[in-house]
């Protein structure tokens, strides 16, 4: 149901809120301090247990087990949160303007004393109350509000903002409404989701059976005498990696004129077969760290926090592109093995399983170039090859579309769950 087919109240007023426009004419204009008060029961000889965090607009519990950021001696300087309260980050403004920044707890709990915690008082829905603030938090109208060198909430920032308050009733009817409406948002959503990870598992089998057994389903196959790759085609090599590629073979000169733009690859905007962020600077602001030289064709293989499996091949370069030392950059030899087909097979399953065995370190598990380049992977005749890769290059694309597809519903359904809370909140839409 599209917003336009609600109905709408019979008048409206200006709300003299810029960010609102108008409301229905019966509806309050009120300031935060007559709808809610700041929270600060301290949790006194530890009467919680239970940890909360706020992630991405959700106030979820924490696992006891693997808390982790800074810990603090005793809980005891926690605030006490109860289901009901709405938690606000409202820290570091002006470093973060992509986060969700309210949350609505559903637990008994504790949080720590940098959040606001905001209680409704009793003429105030509480879910109304959370929905409206997160419509606000949508609109980014927090980063107006904050203050000092980092623009940083407080509650003083609340206790004076403006809010447009319908009487208790309708307050009821429209958390009512949102929570029905949002649910089915979100299984709509989560279908998606699973859709995509199924869609991705698909792509990965996909890969993993090709790479190592070609398109032949009656070649001769042998043991490879690797677990996670299996048999492989007799007339297939096994080569090391750093017998058919060459390893961080280029570095950028420090002779670089100052003024020459780069594009700079870091890890963080790699993921599987995907470099999602390129980021354009000049060699005089580019990072000290970020020397090695990347060209069309070359694969890039993150050597540290390996479980974010950042592995990418360069598929054209319109500058000069620099990689992040994080990476290494493998050359393929093109008297062995083809870019196209080498990629796919470091995208795969036994690859990646493989660079997982070799990592050291727990939290931060990292691999040694040395070790990298040292491990085996089938590789086919060229000719063999470039079929491969055609092949996997038009049933990847198959798939890649039905992901994007989904996600593209995804994005639809999520836009179109934040502007039906805005109406509703702001009395755009009558929903009683």
């Amino acid at each position: 149901m599209s917003i336009r087919d609600y109905p709408v109240y019979e008048s409206y007023r200006d709300s003299g809120i810029e960010w609102i426009g108008v409301v229905p004419s019966e509806w309050r204009i009120e300031s935060g301090r007559q709808c809610v008060y700041e929270n600060k029961d301290k949790n006194t000889h530890l009467k919680e247990t239970t940890v909360l965090s706020l992630s991405y607009g959700c106030v979820i519990v924490k696992d006891k087990d693997n808390l982790t950021g800074l810990v603090p001696n005793s809980y005891e300087s926690y605030q006490i949160v109860q289901p009901g309260d709405i938690i606000i980050r409202g820290t570091d403004l002006q470093n973060d303007m992509t986060s969700l920044r309210t949350g609505l707890a559903k637990h008994n709990g504790i949080i720590t004393s940098a959040y606001i915690n905001l209680r409704s008082k009793s003429q105030i829905n509480q879910i109304f109350l959370h929905y409206l603030l997160h419509s606000y938090d949508v609109k980014k109208v927090f980063y107006a509000l904050g203050s000092g060198l980092r623009q940083n909430l407080s509650y003083l920032d609340f206790k004076y903002l403006k809010l447009p308050i319908p009487p208790l009733t309708e307050q009821h009817a429209i958390s009512k409404f949102l929570d029905e409406k949002c649910t089915l948002i979100d299984q709509a959503v989560h279908i998606k989701e699973q859709e995509i990870d199924l869609l991705r598992e698909r792509r990965q089998i996909l890969i993993q059976e090709t790479v190592t057994r070609g398109l032949n389903p009656n070649a001769n196959m042998v043991d490879s005498g690797v677990e996670w790759i299996g048999k492989i085609p007799k007339h297939w090599d096994f080569l090391a990696l750093k017998y058919v590629s060459n390893t961080n073979s280029e570095t950028l000169s420090e002779s670089t004129p100052p003024d020459t733009i780069i594009n700079y690859i870091d890890i963080s905007s790699v993921t599987l077969g995907l470099i999602t962020n390129i980021q354009s600077m000049t060699f005089e602001t580019s990072p000290s760290r970020a020397r090695r030289v990347v060209r069309e064709g070359d694969i890039i293989i993150s050597t540290v926090r390996t479980y974010l499996k950042a592995i990418a091949r360069i598929t054209s370069n319109e500058h000069l592109s620099i990689a992040s030392t994080g990476f290494a950059v493998l050359r393929p030899n093109s008297h062995k093995v083809i870019s196209n087909n080498l990629s796919y097979i470091l995208f795969s399953s036994s690859f990646l399983s493989m660079v997982s065995a070799y990592s050291s370190g727990v939290s931060y598990p990292a691999i040694n170039s040395s070790e990298l380049i040292s491990i085996k992977i089938p590789i086919p005749p060229l000719q063999e090859q470039i079929a491969i890769a055609n092949y996997l290059d038009n049933s990847t694309s198959k798939i890649d579309k039905l992901i994007e597809k989904a996600q593209q519903t995804i994005e639809i359904l999520k836009e179109y769950k934040t502007t039906l809370i805005d109406a509703a909140v702001t009395g755009k839409i009558k929903v009683i």
